[in-house]
C-alpha cells in the first residue's frame, strides 16, 4: 500500500514487513546504513525493514554479516542492492509516524520507527562490542530509524549537518519523555543501533547551505523529527508522557524497582505481606504528590551526578523538598542514600495510612 506521496514523484510504500521509499528522481542521500551508506547520488530508492520474527523470539540474520543480510532483504523485495540502502529495525511498520511541514519553498517530511525500552541508552555509556575478525556486531531490539526527505538541494556538508539536527531532534524527544538509559542511571539519547537516513531533490533549483538550528531548514528537521519520534514510541510501546508520569518510571534509571520498595520497607520494620504492600504502591505510585517531589528529588540526584551542584547542596535541596511536602525521613540523608530515604519518607509519610487500614481490613 501506498502510505505517503510527495509532488516530486517520491513514494513511500508498506509491504507485510518493510516500508520502501522510491525516488521519483535524482536524489542525494546520506545514509547511516552499511548498505552503500555514506553520500551517494546513485541510489533509487532506501527501505526500512521489521526484522522481529515475533514474541520471545531474538532477531536472526539471513547471512553471515548484517551488509549480507541486508542485500538478501533487497532482492526479496525485488530491488537492485547496489541501488539502495536500507536499515532494520524490531519495531513494526505498522507504527511508522509521518510528519510533514513546509515554510515557503521548502518541504521536510520525517519518517521513524522505533522502540527505547530495552535498548534506549546514554551517549558514553559502557559498551560490550569491539570489532574482531569473523565476528559481527549483535543486533538488539529496540531502535530509532528515522528517514528524512527534504525538497530542495543540500551539498555533501549541508546533509551532515541535516543529519546532526535531525539527531538532535531524536534525542530532544528522548529527553522530554524522560527515556531511560538500560546502561547507565542517565536519561537516554537514543538506543544502541539507531539508523537515519537524509534524502534531499539534488534536482532542484534551490540550494540551501544551511541545515542548523538558526535557518527555517534546521527548524522544520527538528519539529517533523521531533514530533515523528514521539509518535514512532507512543505507537509502537505506549510510551508518552501518561505513561511516565509513575514513580517507578522516575527511580528506573538508578536501579529502584517496586521490589525494591517492599525490600526496604520489610528490612524497616514493615508487616504488610509482599501483596498487600503491591496493592497500596499501585494506588499510590502515579500521585501527583509522589511524581512530581520525586522528579525533584530525581533532577537533584541527576545534577549532582553532573557536577552542577555539591553533596551538601543535594541533601539540603532533598531535605527542604521532604519538609516542603511534610515528609519525614528516619534517617540522615546521605548522598549515597537519596533516593532510599526520599523513597522511604514516602512510603512513611503519604501510605503508612493507607497500609494500616489494610491491616485494619484483614481483622
Amino acid at each position: 500500500m501506498i502510505l505517503f506521496s510527495w509532488p516530486e514523484g517520491d513514494r513511500l510504500y508498506r509491504y507485510e514487513k518493510t516500508i520502501v521509499l522510491v525516488f521519483g528522481g535524482k536524489r542525494r542521500v546520506l545514509s547511516t546504513s552499511v548498505l552503500n551508506g555514506g553520500v551517494r547520488e546513485d541510489l533509487q530508492a532506501v527501505f526500512n525493514h521489521d526484522a522481529n520474527p515475533g514474541a520471545g523470539m531474538a532477531c536472526t540474520l539471513s547471512a553471515p554479516t548484517y551488509e549480507e543480510h541486508l542485500i538478501n532483504l533487497a532482492q526479496d523485495l525485488g530491488l537492485e542492492p547496489e541501488r539502495v540502502s536500507g536499515l532494520s529495525t524490531a519495531a513494526s511498520m505498522e507504527n511508522v509516524a509521518i510528519v510533514t511541514e513546509s515554510y515557503r519553498d521548502v518541504t521536510v517530511t520525517a519518517i521513524v520507527t522505533g522502540g527505547v525500552e530495552i535498548n534506549g541508552g546514554r551517549v558514553g555509556d559502557p559498551a560490550d562490542w569491539y570489532p574482531e575478525q569473523g565476528k559481527g556486531e549483535q543486533k538488539r531490539e529496540g531502535t530509532i530509524n528515522t528517514f528524512v526527505t527534504i525538497s530542495v538541494n543540500l551539498p555533501p556538508g549541508t546533509m551532515a549537518r541535516a543529519l546532526v539536527t535531525a539527531t538532535e531532534a531524536k534525542t530532544a524527544a528522548l529527553q522530554e519523555l524522560l527515556a531511560n538509559s538500560n546502561y547507565s542511571a542517565g536519561i537516554a539519547t537514543g538506543s544502541g543501533t539507531d539508523g537515519t537516513v537524509i534524502i534531499s531533490d539534488s534536482a532542484s533549483p534551490l540550494v540551501f547551505t544551511n541545515a542548523g538550528k538558526h535557518g527555517k531548514l534546521g527548524e522544520l528537521i527538528g519539529r517533523t523529527v521531533l514530533q515523528a519520534t514521539k509518535e514512532a514510541l507512543a505507537k509502537q510501546s505506549g510510551f508518552t508522557p501518561e505513561s511516565t508520569h509513575h514513580l517507578l518510571h522516575r527511580v528506573r534509571r538508578y536501579g529502584i524497582r517496586a521490589g525494591t520498595l517492599y525490600t526496604w520497607y520489610a528490612e524497616a520494620g514493615g508487616k504488610l505481606p509482599r501483596y498487600e504492600f503491591m496493592a497500596v504502591l499501585d494506588s499510590y505510585e502515579t500521585s501527583a504528590i509522589w511524581v512530581v517531589a520525586t522528579g525533584l528529588v530525581v533532577h537533584l540526584l541527576d545534577q549532582h551526578h553532573w557536577r552542577l551542584i555539591s553533596a551538601e547542596e543535594l541533601v539540603t535541596g532533598t531535605e527542604r523538598i521532604a519538609k516542603a511536602y511534610g515528609f519525614v525521613t528516619a534517617e540522615a540523608v546521605t548522598p549515597e542514600n537519596v533516593l532510599k530515604t526520599w523513597c522511604m519518607a514516602l512510603l512513611r509519610s503519604t501510605a503508612e495510612l493507607a497500609m494500616e487500614n489494610v491491616g485494619e481490613e484483614k481483622k
